[in-house]
């Protein structure tokens, strides 16, 4: 059994089925990407795993826990972090500021600002943000203000405060959506540094280079449903998923 299994999962909003009948099983320090045109329930599928929707029907097991009716924050806490497809990040805070907030939080179990004077005060928190800011090449940007970066380097921004949780599972949507090509292959490059380190990630990703360079596993989505889960180069061959995907196109 892998560190997250859905099981069954189901959820409609009003008439639409969003979800229907989706299964899966990560298994422990891989990448698994998911794929499948817009409206394919991908994203719909992410929210479920951190807690911000409920499935209608089905369970979801992280590291033998279910993850049902637990607060995202408590999600977090166990060790499942979330890149958004859009970066969430302090826009007014410096680098450094943004990823000491939750080293401190994982740290303590709360996210809150009420302590910041004191979180200043933080050597051993500084230290750790900022050697992850290092790790991820935004060692000299420690205190830019992060509302001025590139979009790559929200990403790189982005993951360090992810990173600095130390979690089991990392997820992310589209994490090279909106980058030209030279920023979209650094980051590839990261991600499979982040991989190699053991962490499992799960990608949801339209482009099929980030995809077929970083995957391990692939699950083919249409309509809120898998319809066909392989190795990549399984995946780029099936016939069944260039016509969902592509329209028949070759992959």
């Amino acid at each position: 059994m892998g560190i997250l299994q859905v099981k069954d999962i189901n959820k409609r909003f009003g008439g639409l089925a969003a979800l229907a009948d989706v299964n899966l099983d990560i298994e422990q320090s891989t990448v698994h990407a998911i794929i499948g045109p817009n409206g394919a329930g991908k994203s719909t599928l992410l929210n479920c795993f951190v807690g911000r929707l409920k499935p209608d029907t089905g369970t979801v097991i992280f590291d033998g826990t279910s993850l049902l009716g637990i607060p995202p924050h408590e999600i977090n806490q166990a060790g499942v972090s979330r890149v958004f497809q859009t970066p969430e990040i302090f826009g007014e805070l410096t680098l450094l500021e943004n990823v000491m907030i939750p080293a401190f939080a994982k740290r303590d179990g709360a996210f809150t600002l009420n302590a910041w004077p004191d979180l200043r005060r933080e050597s051993d928190i500084k230290d750790k943000a900022a050697n992850m800011l290092a790790d991820l090449g935004l060692g000299e940007k420690l205190k830019i203000v992060a509302e001025t970066l590139s979009r790559g380097d929200k990403r790189r921004l982005e993951l360090a405060m992810c990173l600095v949780q130390d979690p089991k599972l990392l997820l992310l949507d589209e994490p090279t959506a909106g980058m030209a090509r030279a920023d979209t292959n650094a980051t590839v490059d990261l991600l499979k540094g982040i991989a190699a380190s053991g962490i499992t990630m799960v990608v949801i990703e339209h482009d099929m280079h980030v995809v077929f360079s970083l995957a391990d596993k692939i699950t083919v989505m249409a309509q809120g449903t898998p319809i066909v889960e392989g190795l990549p180069e399984e995946i780029r061959g099936n016939a069944k998923v260039q016509e969902a995907y592509l329209g028949g196109a070759h992959l």
